[in-house]
């Protein structure tokens, strides 16, 4: 009887798969973009958005490792990984429907407003419906994301976040060469025990140290007033395409514009938050299939997650101080920047290691040629902008923040050279455990 059981259900999950030729593919990229909505509301700093990127992709990753097996399961190049169980109870479900419900379920999870998230759950399974799959595969494949989900998050558990409002509260060190909080809301330091956090691939945050920045000075002959006369300079001679530059790549999660005795908060998405929906936009040009879809947006996820903890190690390592007080202090009290000034320290550029280990990833995948149109700060009425590369997209996104007046030359090229590092090492732990490029050739 037991045997007939498993008979049957095998052939009812064959004559759904023949019947089903649905992709799914396009929901992947949409609730990657919840996440993003609900993490914007909450004002999710960059690092932390990263880590909520990674876990919640890495749920439907394991439904689709466990589905396929061409695709290595995460536990070959995240050390950390537990066994995930994909547990269909002996029920028919339908393991894609399971994989893009569960990006959202981790995501209600985890993030502080992720209640909003069952609004996205609820018009997802319409469309499921709408795509005429039965109502009992849609409740087993449900039942199988929130297992899934409720596993990931348990593993996300011991990673030190939790642990981070306990450590001791930071305090801006003393003396003229380092960080301070800047102006207009003085917003004190971001996430200075993030170096803390568990990572993904890299052996630890220290891995990949940049190399040292160029030592303060206050003397008009230095190597570092040169720095800040670069940007002094570049800020007071910007043209119009190196203002839209700065504006594509601003991605602040919360900046304040004051009028008068009136402050007005502005929320964007991260730079994490950009560079997921270069992989949803890239993944859909590709035409990908889901499960390299959901490998790509996760693979890209983890070498971001790990490319911030590096970075922010270096950040407060240095706790070098940002071009608006030098200048402000020593060549111009008059002087903004374009962009408002993030509340961190200044070395290395978090967005030049972040969008170059995005690349580097993405560049292997997809290949160093790959052509697209990058539409993600449209809701911010900022137009479309083409590449001819990610590694084109990562160089711009770099000098960005000299044009936007928020970073020095040396942390630019020097974080470019340690999300290179970063991206490697993702590279080299992918590669080995048998992930291939997606489309194309690749590297």
């Amino acid at each position: 009887m037991k045997r007939l059981t498993i008979i049957l259900l095998f052939v009812c999950q064959l004559g759904y798969t023949q019947q089903h030729k649905t992709s799914f593919t396009d929901y992947i990229q949409p609730a990657v973009f919840s996440l993003s909505m609900v993490m914007m509301h909450d004002v999710v700093n960059p690092p932390a958005a990263c880590r909520f990127y990674s876990y919640a992709t890495m749920s439907a990753y394991s439904i689709v490792a466990a589905h396929n097996k061409n695709i290595p399961g995460a536990a070959t190049f995240i050390k950390s990984f537990p066994d995930i169980a994909v547990h269909d109870s002996g029920r028919v479900y339908d393991y894609r429907v399971a994989a893009a419900y569960s990006v959202l379920e981790t995501g209600k999870q985890m993030l502080p407003s992720g209640f909003m998230l069952e609004k996205d759950e609820e018009k997802l399974l319409l469309l499921f419906k709408k795509d005429k799959v039965p109502d009992s595969i849609i409740r087993n494949s449900v039942a199988v994301a929130v297992d899934v989900a409720k596993q990931i998050v348990q593993w996300s558990r011991p990673d030190g976040y939790g642990k981070l409002s306990t450590l001791v509260r930071y305090t801006p060190v003393k003396g003229d060469a380092y960080w301070y909080p800047t102006p207009p809301a003085y917003i004190e330091a971001v996430e200075p025990h993030w170096k803390t956090i568990r990572p993904m691939v890299i052996d630890s945050c220290n891995q990949f140290i940049p190399l040292p920045p160029v030592p303060f000075s206050k003397d008009s002959t230095s190597a570092f007033y040169a720095l800040n006369r670069e940007v002094y300079n570049a800020g007071v001679n910007l043209d119009m395409e190196q203002r839209v530059i700065a504006s594509f790549w601003d991605c602040n999660p919360f900046a304040v514009s004051t009028y008068g005795h009136m402050a007005i908060g502005f929320k964007k998405i991260t730079p994490g938050g950009h560079w997921m929906n270069i992989a949803g936009i890239v993944a859909r040009k590709a035409q990908l299939d889901f499960d390299k879809t959901v490998l790509l947006h996760a693979v890209t996820a983890v070498a971001m997650m790990d490319a911030f903890i590096s970075c922010w190690d270096a950040k407060y390592l240095s706790n070098r101080i940002r071009p608006e007080t030098y200048i402000n202090r020593y060549m111009d009290v008059k002087w903004k920047p374009l962009l408002q000034t993030p509340p961190f320290p200044e070395y290395t550029s978090g967005h030049s290691v972040v969008s170059t280990a995005a690349a580097v990833v993405l560049t292997y995948m997809l290949g160093d040629n790959f052509s697209y149109d990058d539409n993600s700060e449209e809701m911010f009425e900022i137009p479309t902008r083409k590449f001819t590369s990610f590694l084109a997209a990562s160089e711009e996104a770099a000098i960005s923040r000299l044009y936007g007046g928020i970073h020095y030359r040396d942390a630019i090229d020097n974080g470019v050279a340690q999300g290179r590092a970063v991206g490697e090492k993702v590279l080299e732990k992918i590669r080995t455990a048998g992930i291939k490029p997606v489309y194309g050739s690749g590297m």
